[in-house]
């Protein structure tokens, strides 16, 4: 999983600043859940959280050719999180104004019965769908951390349902193999939601 760098490196700054498309996958990828935990750290709910790292980059998209790294004490990474600040700010605000929603889901619930069962429809609520989008890009995250026949197993075990006996024959690998390499992916993820959340 990438780590977010205390400091940001000016490439990867130009490149947003040009709205260069791989730099842009880049920051998605390293500033993404960085900024939803900020969201959560500050009291939104998933959704509303959600909700605000998309407003926070569609703000550093318009605001980013304005931010100067050469300035005393500038950080990519304060400049960010101070967006993040007013945009939650302005959340909250607006939520004043609105009814609270009753019920929902946690993403760690959606996260075992993903692992259990796949959806039986497309009638899933929101919730269910921000949840299962969360936890799709988490795994796009974490993927690189493992080997390719490691992903397959824990892929056809747990987004396919395919027994461990299945994928073992399949993959060439033992039961017990399979088993694990679901366990070691879930156990990666569930500590990053954790971090999240």
């Amino acid at each position: 999983m990438p780590k977010t760098p205390a400091s940001t490196s000016a490439q990867l700054i130009q490149g947003v600043q040009e709205r260069l498309p791989d730099a842009w996958v880049r920051f998605n990828r390293v500033y993404g859940p960085l900024v939803y935990s900020w969201c959560r750290e500050f009291g939104l709910q998933e959704h509303d959280a959600a909700d605000v790292v998309q407003e926070v980059f569609r703000a550093v998209l318009l605001h980013v050719r304005d931010f100067r790294k050469d300035r005393k004490g500038a950080s990519f990474r304060a400049w960010i999180r101070t967006i993040t600040k007013n945009k939650v700010r302005d959340s909250v605000r607006r939520r004043e104004f609105r009814p609270i929603a009753k019920g929902g889901s946690e993403v760690l619930s959606e996260l075992q019965k993903l692992a259990v069962e796949p959806p039986q429809d497309s009638d899933c609520d929101d919730a269910t769908n921000e949840s299962a989008d969360l936890i799709g890009s988490l795994l796009t995250l974490i993927q690189d951390g493992f080997d390719e026949r490691t992903w397959q197993a824990f892929n056809k075990a747990t987004l396919e349902g395919l027994t461990a006996a299945e994928v073992a024959e399949e993959l060439g690998m033992s039961k017990g193999a399979v088993r694990q390499a679901k366990y070691r992916i879930l156990q990666r993820l569930r500590a990053l939601l954790k971090e999240l959340g």
